[in-house]
């Protein structure tokens, strides 16, 4: 059955808090058993709005829905009886769903976080205009959803969020695909999709363009404890643009990732295409990334604000860190084991970079039909390894195509590096290891270039 926003009094002239009418169209949708909430066309504005089991949100062509930035009309979940609240969890979202099963979010209407009224440009970075904006004090979440089974977000775009994008945490059997998410490219923290301890999911055909990681995996601590492991993850058919990783697993690292395949991809002016981390203990294992191209290059950074936050990554093709966190106790930063990439080609500004600790030596990395061409694609100079967030942070190194330190069974074959033009981050250094076991590196001829 069919609920039209408009016959619960919704009015489509963008300004009037439509939340009150479209909750009652999803609560009536829900109480019948389910059914399909329909937007139309046009402006309608709201304060935080919650699914429920069993109900569509369908967005006609011409319909956007705009999110709220007023902390009055912005929400989070209602708490359980007796729960906790969650530090870092409260400042709401626009739309989600909690505890539930089989919710749809599609069409081809639009959802608009206004993030344009949260970031401001501060011109603290020599006049490049690149590094991350300055942020309003209150950012919601646009979508998230928290343990429902049977999640379908498609065909929609999603705007100019102000925070986080699409937020999916402790959810299980989700379906993400040909949607559009629309960022503003200098925004702190407004990620693409964000899997949280998520179970079988698929992304796919998606363009992203944000600030942001495009697609990051994480294992947070209080979702770790709730929902388990991240694993069963598959991303394939997405054009990715970020100022920081394609796809980034980690660096909240609290419980397992595993089992996940990005694929069939490009790589859009990123700083990074792939980046994995571990921190906080947990293990990242059975990744694979195949078939990818594009390129990586390095963004300026916040000069005149000691302390601001800058973009993670200096154009690395691949970064692979398992390393401590500035002032951790724990005694290990956790494991990354069983990793192959192959059929990958990538214009790039910085290594292919493998870094791992005595504590926690990177086992088991297989490269195979790595394509690199090293060419200065940005306003940066190079000539630094970037190990943000820990205590190696950033600091000087020449420029290899591959580094690698403390990994143990590291195999790469069927592979070139191509050094273009004069640079001072490159010396035509093909490969730097330390402190590595059972390594078996073969480049192949690659001065006739790509």
């Amino acid at each position: 059955m069919i609920y039209s926003i408009l016959d619960y009094g919704a009015i489509p002239d963008g300004r009037t808090n439509c939340a009150p009418a479209i909750q009652a169209a999803v609560d009536a949708a829900a109480g019948a058993g389910g059914g399909t909430v329909l937007v139309p066309s046009g402006r309608y504005y709201s304060g935080s709005l919650l699914l429920k089991s069993h109900v569509e949100l369908r967005l006609e062509t011409g319909a956007v829905l705009i999110s709220s930035l007023d902390e009055n009309e912005i929400h989070a979940f209602p708490a359980a009886p007796g729960e906790q609240p969650i530090d870092g969890w409260n400042g709401g979202f626009f739309l989600g769903a909690r505890d539930a099963e089989d919710i749809r979010v599609t069409g081809s209407g639009v959802i608009d976080g206004q993030g344009d009224r949260v970031f401001s440009d501060a011109d603290v970075d020599a006049g490049f205009h690149e590094c991350p904006l300055r942020c309003a004090p209150f950012r919601p979440r646009l979508l998230l959803f928290e343990n429902v089974a049977g999640l379908e977000i498609a065909g929609i775009t999603l705007k100019d969020a102000a925070f986080w994008t699409l937020h999916m945490a402790g959810c299980k059997r989700v379906r993400v695909h040909d949607i559009q998410i629309l960022n503003n490219d200098r925004g702190a923290n407004n990620d693409g999709i964000d899997p949280d301890c998520c179970q079988d999911v698929i992304i796919a055909n998606c363009l992203v363009e944000t600030g942001d990681d495009a697609i990051v995996l994480k294992s947070t601590a209080p979702m770790a404890k709730r929902h388990g492991p991240c694993e069963n993850v598959t991303i394939t058919g997405c054009v990715l643009h970020s100022r920081d990783s394609a796809l980034k697993i980690g660096t909240e690292t609290h419980g397992a990732i595993r089992r996940v395949v990005f694929s069939d991809s490009v790589v859009k002016d990123c700083s990074r295409a792939i980046g994995i981390w571990v921190r906080d203990g947990g293990t990242v294992e059975n990744i694979q990334a195949h078939h990818l191209t594009g390129g990586v290059r390095r963004y300026a950074d916040a000069y005149d604000l000691p302390g601001a936050p800058g973009w993670w990554g200096k154009g690395e093709p691949i970064f692979v860190s398992a390393t401590f966190r500035k002032g951790s106790a724990l005694p290990s930063p956790g494991k990354i084991r069983r990793l192959s990439f192959s059929h990958i080609s990538l214009d790039c500004e910085s290594s292919l970079f493998l870094g791992g600790e005595e504590s926690s030596v990177i086992e088991d990395v297989r490269l195979d039909e790595i394509h690199l061409r090293f060419v200065r694609q940005g306003t940066q100079p190079g000539c630094l390894f970037d190990e943000q967030p820990s205590a190696r942070h950033i600091y000087p190194h020449t420029i290899p195509a591959l580094y690698a330190r403390r990994v143990k069974g590291l195999s790469l074959r069927n592979s070139t590096a191509c050094f273009t033009g004069e640079d001072e981050a490159w010396d035509g250094t093909l490969t730097e290891t330390e402190h590595c076991e059972d390594a078996c590196i073969c480049w192949h001829d690659s001065s006739s270039g790509l």
